[in-house]
């Protein structure tokens, strides 16, 4: 596709690539989250912070000036000036948003709501704050309908003011709505129903203008939302609200903060706003140092993308951005099963002919074989593998969510009643997806990024696999088989003193504490912000491997080709002549917020050093502090956890991982199957690892006896890409995620929790290899 590589010539890549050097082998395709900020950028702007003194605005003249001077760099960004329109700054288009429907007033008996039904979540929030009653959602085709019209009505003015809301461009898929809209709705060409009132325009512009070139001089809606973090990376948090001298009239704010008011009294209830409409809307100190810093922004992009004869610098953008997004949607198209069938179900509202009609976002699920879906948590994962970052779900845009997902109105109730929630890995119930895949594209993305995401897509999911036997019985199979106690023998126990590290593996015997293992996760990584290390983010953690000595009450750190290094295991944590040398660290665990004790510089160094990462820091986990094991959002009488993500326990059957390796396509050519059995074991993390006659049988049981040790069991682990790394080499693989995955029709569960049901409080509890494993329930 010569187009893509010619958009830019040699020079201007040479010099995106020397900006964007961060991100290595990373393959960012979530620009419509948010785009990349240039390494010279953020230079510029510190080095403008370091080299000026910028005041508050109210005390400093020169400061204001230079903040008008940004206001006006806006407009001029968008080809309009401050004699059309007000920039009035903002936390973000969402907040853009709210302070429309907090202050645009709905006068007159007549007055409507509209807004289009596939919105950003923030366009759907306006409904608890618009003062009128009538409240209307749109479908797509009645906007294109009213879009055909452009025929002004001759018709008298009206005392009732409406609003209508409507993305520019879709952030679910990248659909671009006709902006000639904008115009129909002000002249009022309009269905019999909404004629007899008065139409002001939002348009909800954060997606669109992220990659496209928005003129308003020849599209002029009253307000546009925006957020500069779509657009230059850099600063967060900043947006604006653009509005047009039109609507003076047509907002009634009644708060005032700071500097938006000629006086005010605190005796009395009087007060006088400010003349200009951004001054009356601009509560408080605005976000000045953020502010200043869009110069830079607007910078950067007219350097690396400067404009040529025919475009400026946003039209080349919009057009490189659609060729790739266009790219990848053929290549989607084209993929086929050896069956013949689709891989991917696209979910898109033009046919990427045109980007006028498009813009650079590609929305899609993957299909088995078979034609069942798979779901976008396994693809979130399988993608990390290759160093993709993507979004998945429903990209706060449910309307649109629901309309390509064919999904009803109760459909979408029954899934919250079954625990589905925004944001979360609920990917599948019933077979039917709850959201998708989203790729979105940047001024700095490359072809290389799009295929990468292409070949991960062929090399997991194109490939002929061979399917189970089983398959369409797993979900019995965990009744079929009645156990025997002599069946069954525990074979290993593994603790993993450090976080996210290798385990220490024990074939004897070892003490149980009310939390578990003794001494398992009672450390953590923590990088120098404070944020735990996982082996997601550092692969090496798995070659540290610690070893428990109690008789010399050290813990031995082992790396390949370093010196070992001593960790103490007792700590006196009463004695504050020893503890006040020891940090208080404070970090976070799936959702909790851990105290820490700071272990020291000496493993400080050598842990920067094994992992090659500079800055973090091994603490331990304070034991007054309580943890424990979360069930549907609650901790009541559930379990006291240490640093484990979920549970106390996690019970391996080795002969399931046995027969899920004969699932594995690619490990058919492993000579030594058995000797590929404890690798693939070690994959999975388990504290305690058992043996049966038969293979996932485990599911289905509820209550064990381990010895003189009885266990609760406390559902099935769901699996993430962490099982994809080779804990002997760090290395990653997409195996077995895949497989499982495949095996059990999207549900990534391998493994269960265990919970103990002793009494610490009368006796000592050791768990011993060879102790029978009963199946009491």
């Amino acid at each position: 596709m010569t187009a893509l590589g010619e958009e830019y010539s040699a020079e201007e890549w040479h010099n995106i690539s020397c900006e964007f050097q961060r991100i290595k082998d990373e393959h960012y395709l979530d620009h419509a989250g948010a785009t990349l900020y240039s390494e010279h950028q953020l230079q510029a702007c510190f080095e403008d912070l370091r080299s000026n003194l910028y005041c508050n605005p109210h005390t400093s003249k020169s400061t204001e000036d230079l903040i008008d001077q940004v206001r006006y760099r806006v407009l001029e960004h968008f080809n309009t000036d401050s004699s059309k329109y007000h920039v009035i700054f903002t936390s973000g288009t969402t907040a853009a948003l709210k302070m429309v429907a907090e202050t645009f007033d709905f006068d007159g008996e007549k007055s409507q709501f509209r807004y289009l039904r596939d919105s950003h979540t923030s366009v759907l929030g306006m409904r608890e704050l618009v003062k009128t009653q009538q409240i209307i959602p749109m479908e797509k085709e009645d906007l294109l309908a009213i879009s055909e019209r452009r025929t002004p009505c001759r018709l008298p003015s009206s005392n009732s003011n409406s609003l209508i809301v409507f993305p520019a461009q879709c952030n679910f898929n990248g659909f671009k709505y006709p902006l000639e809209t904008i115009e129909c709705f002000q002249h009022r060409s309009l269905p019999s129903d909404m004629k007899d009132s008065e139409w002001f325009v939002c348009l909800d512009a954060a997606s669109f203008v992220s990659t496209n070139y928005l003129d308003l001089q020849k599209y002029s809606p009253d307000f546009v939302c925006i957020s500069f973090y779509k657009i230059f990376g850099y600063p967060t948090g900043l947006g604006a609200l653009l509005a047009s001298k039109r609507v003076e009239n047509a907002l009634k704010k009644r708060y005032y903060g700071g500097g938006t008011v000629k006086i005010a009294m605190s005796q009395i209830n009087f007060h006088e706003k400010r003349d200009c409409l951004h001054e009356r809307f601009e509560d408080g100190t605005i976000s000045f140092i953020s502010i200043i810093s869009l110069l830079h922004g607007f910078n950067t992009l007219k350097r690396l993308i400067p404009s040529n004869a025919e475009e400026g610098t946003m039209q080349r953008i919009s057009r490189y951005t659609f060729n790739l997004a266009k790219y990848l949607r053929d290549r989607l198209v084209n993929m086929k099963h050896s069956s013949g069938g689709s891989v991917v179900k696209l979910y898109s509202d033009s046919d990427y002919n045109s980007s006028q009609s498009q813009g650079g976002i590609v929305n899609f699920n993957i299909l088995h074989s078979d034609g069942s879906f798979v779901g976008f948590a396994e693809f979130a994962c399988m993608a990390s593998i290759y160093n993709i970052i993507i979004r998945t779900g429903c990209f706060c845009n449910p309307g649109a969510c629901q309309r390509h997902m064919k999904l009803t109105n109760e459909d979408v109730k029954e899934h919250y009643k079954a625990g589905h929630i925004c944001g979360d890995a609920y990917d599948l119930i019933n077979g039917i997806p709850t959201g998708s895949i989203r790729v979105s594209f940047g001024y700095m993305t490359t072809k290389t990024n799009v295929d990468a995401l292409i070949n991960m897509i062929e090399n997991c999911y194109c490939r002929p696999h061979k399917r189970s036997v089983e398959l369409g019985m797993i979900s019995h199979m965990y009744k079929r088989y009645p156990m025997k106690a002599n069946d069954i023998k525990l074979e290993m126990i593994c603790v993993y003193p450090i976080k996210s590290c290798g385990a220490f593996k024990v074939f004897d015997k070892w003490p149980l504490t009310p939390c578990g293992l003794k001494y398992d996760r009672e450390w953590m990584i923590v990088t120098e912000k404070g944020v735990a290390l996982t082996q997601k983010n550092n692969t090496k953690m798995c070659l540290i491997r610690p070893v428990i000595d109690q008789e010399r009450g050290k813990m031995t750190l082992h790396f390949p080709e370093m010196e070992c290094i001593d960790v103490e295991l007792s700590i006196d944590e009463d004695n504050s002549e020893i503890m006040q040398d020891s940090s208080l660290c404070q970090s976070k665990v799936c959702g909790d917020r851990i105290k820490g004790y700071d272990c020291g510089e000496k493993v400080a160094q050598w842990l920067e050093n094994a992992l090659d990462l500079l800055g973090v820091r091994l603490i331990r986990k304070v034991s007054s502090e309580k943890r424990f094991f979360r069930k549907n959002g609650t901790t009541n009488d559930l379990p006291e956890i240490s640093l484990a993500n979920q549970a106390q326990f996690l019970l391996i059957n080795t002969t399931s991982v046995s027969w899920l390796m004969d699932k594995v396509t690619d490990w058919d050519d492993q000579v030594d199957r058995e000797g590929l059995l404890p690798n693939v074991v070690d994959r999975f993390r388990g504290n305690i690892v058992i043996k049966s006659s038969k293979s996932m049988e485990e599911g289905a049981w509820k209550m064990i006896r381990i010895g003189p040790n009885l266990f609760k069991v406390d559902g099935q682990c769901t699996r993430c890409q962490m099982i994809c790394i080779d804990q002997q080499t760090g290395e990653k693989t997409t195996e077995p995620l895949r497989t499982i995955a495949r095996e059990f029709e999207g549900k990534m569960k391998f493994g269960i929790y265990l919970s103990q049901m002793n009494d610490f409080t009368k006796n000592l509890h050791v768990l011993s290899c060879n102790d029978k494993v009963e199946i009491t329930e």
